[in-house]
């Protein structure tokens, strides 16, 4: 159930264990979730769909802005990063409410063209304590002049305490936007990510990498307070990457190139 007014959108879901455990398979982990179990970070990613009619979605298979996302006039959307603090376990098989309200929205003119800017603020509650706070930042832009010249991605540290090998195919990507209801075409439509938004190929998703990032910081600290992260470059489905942990509670992802897909930083 949702109800939506201007800038805040209320949502109510039932955290069913049978989604946790499909999740938790998808990433190859142990896929047994009782009711009552602790999920583990972001998982609130896998409920509160916004299931919304054809008629209600852009070209790109999101959602149309005009709601609590205002209309900037541009096409491609890209979740740039945010912030996370875990006040209580969200646990399987109860009711949950999410609350997301619109911090801020600004366009401004960026040296590749008009940039529009949201942060969203999500709060998770369970029988009416607050579980997760979390901000949420995306970029709208323009579609990409043909032959424009792509911005030069940042080089990823070399050194790291741990490493972890991932491959990502279009199955995963598949499952994942399943799981979380994401119809955005640049993680399953190769012809649209191609021709339309200008990618080598499917995009991973940038949640999909900070979820992976949560799970390494959760092995190496335990249970998680906050964690932060920032994309910095498309990983597309073809490469594998280095998931790596730098200590200090800093973690990047590496491409096989040595480009810089994320930063985060985990407490």
């Amino acid at each position: 159930m949702q109800d939506e007014i201007q800038d805040r959108l209320r949502q109510s879901d039932v955290i069913d264990p049978a989604r946790a455990a499909a999740g938790l398979a998808m990433l190859g982990l142990a896929a047994e979730v009782s009711p009552g179990d602790a999920l583990p970070p972001f998982f609130h990613q896998l409920y509160f769909w916004q299931a919304r009619p054809p008629a209600q979605l852009g070209r790109d298979g999101h959602p149309k802005t005009g709601g609590i996302i205002p209309d900037m006039g541009l096409p491609r959307r890209m979740w740039a990063g945010g912030a996370l603090e875990f006040h209580a376990p969200l646990r399987a098989g109860l009711a949950a409410e999410k609350v997301t309200t619109l911090e801020n929205s600004s366009r401004k003119q960026g040296r590749s063209g008009p940039l529009g800017f949201v942060r969203l603020r999500h709060e998770i509650s369970q029988g009416g304590q607050l579980c997760v706070t979390e901000y949420q930042d995306l970029v709208y832009r323009e579609d990409p002049a043909p032959g424009a010249r792509l911005p030069t991605p940042p080089r990823a540290r070399e050194e790291a305490l741990r490493r972890e090998s991932r491959s990502f195919d279009s199955t995963l990507l598949f499952r994942y936007s399943a799981l979380t209801f994401n119809g955005h075409r640049i993680h399953y439509d190769l012809d649209y990510a191609r021709s339309v938004e200008g990618y080598d190929g499917l995009v991973v998703h940038g949640p999909l990498l900070a979820q992976m990032l949560m799970l390494m910081a959760e092995r190496e600290l335990g249970r998680l307070g906050r964690f932060s992260f920032r994309a910095t470059a498309p990983l597309m489905h073809f490469e594998p990457a280095e998931l790596c942990w730098g200590g200090d509670g800093n973690l990047w992802v590496r491409a096989p190139d040595g480009r810089q897909n994320m930063i985060a930083e985990a407490g």
